[in-house]
Order: C-alpha cells, then sequence, then structure tokens
C-alpha cells in the first residue's frame, strides 16, 4: 500500500465528496431546508457553527475510502470494483444511517424530500467520488 498515493487520492475524494455535498445542500435542497428550518423557529441563516466538522469528517470519509481502496486492491480485486464497494460501504455508513436516524428518531420534524433525497444523491456521489480518486492511486511508489 503506498500511503502517500492513499492520503492525495483520498484528499481529491474528499473535495469531491465536499463539492457535491454544497451542492446539494446550498443548491438543490437550500430552499426546502430553509422553509422547515423556518417552521422549526430557527433563523436559516443562523450560526454555521458545524460546517468545519462536516468538512473535515467528508474529507476523512475520502481518505476512509481511498484506504479501503488500497486494501481491496492488494486482495487482487480491480480498482473499479475496489472503488464502488468503497463508495457504497461509505455511503451506507453515511447516508443511510443518517437518514434513517432522522426519520426514525424524530419523524416528521423534516420534510422527507430533505431527508431522503440526500440518501439517493450519495448513492451516486460516494462511488463516483470514490471512483476519481481510485483512478489517482497508484500501489507503486
Amino acid at each position: 500500500m503506498n500511503l502517500k498515493r492513499v492520503i492525495l487520492a483520498g484528499l481529491l475524494a474528499g473535495l469531491l465528496l465536499n463539492l457535491g455535498e454544497a451542492a446539494l445542500h446550498a443548491i438543490v435542497l437550500a430552499d426546502a431546508t430553509a422553509a422547515a428550518i423556518t417552521a422549526l423557529g430557527r433563523d436559516p441563516a443562523g450560526p454555521n457553527s458545524g460546517l468545519v466538522s462536516l468538512i473535515g469528517i467528508t474529507f476523512a470519509q475520502g481518505l476512509l475510502g481511498l484506504w479501503l481502496v488500497a486494501l481491496l486492491m492488494s486482495r487482487s480485486m480491480s480498482r473499479g470494483a475496489s472503488a464502488v464497494i468503497a463508495g457504497l460501504v461509505l455511503w451506507v455508513l453515511s447516508a443511510m444511517y443518517a437518514a434513517t436516524y432522522v426519520a426514525a428518531g424524530f419523524p416528521g420534524v423534516l420534510p422527507d424530500r430533505v431527508v431522503w433525497l440526500p440518501v439517493a444523491w450519495d448513492l451516486i456521489e460516494y462511488p463516483l467520488a470514490i471512483f476519481v480518486g481510485a483512478l489517482v492511486y497508484r500501489t507503486t511508489r
């Protein structure tokens, strides 16, 4: 495993994940989320104190995804299959878990679109970002 390449490729995947999440939440779901937050009696333009943490965690997901790709490739799995599997693992552990938690733990607090559209979006975003990162990853130094 080439750790330097895992880190570089993982940061690239993390950047792509962050860009995808920014597009989803700042453009696609911006109005629906703002309306839901307003309906809860909160200011939708309130503090974004958790934003830095979310960005950092998303970069960590890219790094974790490429580490998993490297492990799978070291067991003779193809680059593409490794990337798709790693992306799907991240999708289950992140998007599916979060949406299920919100939907089950806080039913009706947020509209279904705000809860479940990210799950569908991330089903494409995670494997794609990890695949692009996997294209950069090389096992040789």
